[in-house]
């Protein structure tokens, strides 16, 4: 059903209400006599009695969603300075195929570095988000955790390109 706020339905429990808020999963309901009431969006149990329009100009989920992950961003997770070792500044990373054929690949070492920061900061964001997920035992959130440390694990080998050491990454040894 595609409602505006004030749309009136008919619940075979609660009766006669007007819908007061749209969320994805749920209408909010206001029926007289049993107050406000989320209901399940999927459910078979409301009939339509006067339809409103929805405002042309709500802004949808996903626009909040990428408004709010562009504060967190800027505010919560700010990129934190992570230098890269003197001896790599201003070097080139050069991938030399072993076919004669294909051309040599070089990369400026600060983007091949500033790649690998921000894998590190991703994976600081999947740590974070594990650990606080609801909706993960205890033991599911220990088993993601491995694998998060086994990922740290598989990138000690670009520790070379870092300045200080706090910066490096540890797997399962360094813990």
């Amino acid at each position: 059903m595609n409602l505006g706020i004030g749309s009136r339905l008919k619940h075979k429990t609660y009766g006669e209400g007007v819908l007061a808020a749209i969320s994805l999963e749920y209408f909010t309901i206001s029926f007289p006599g049993h107050g406000l009431r989320e209901i399940d969006r999927k459910t078979d149990q409301l009939e339509l009695i006067e339809s409103i329009e929805p405002v042309a100009n709500t802004i949808t989920f996903d626009e909040v969603e990428d408004a709010l992950m562009k504060i967190l961003k800027k505010y919560i997770e700010p990129e934190q300075k992570v230098e890269l070792g003197n001896k790599w500044k201003g070097g080139l990373m050069v991938l030399e195929p072993a076919d004669q054929n294909q051309a040599v690949k070089e990369i400026p070492i600060e983007t091949f570095f500033h790649k690998i920061v921000m894998v590190r900061d991703r994976l600081r964001v999947l740590e974070q988000n594990v650990n606080s997920h609801k909706g993960l035992s205890d033991e599911e959130k220990v088993n993601l955790q491995q694998y998060i440390t086994k990922i740290y694990g598989s990138l000690t080998t670009f520790n070379v390109l870092f300045k200080n050491e706090e910066d490096h990454f540890k797997g399962e040894g360094g813990k």
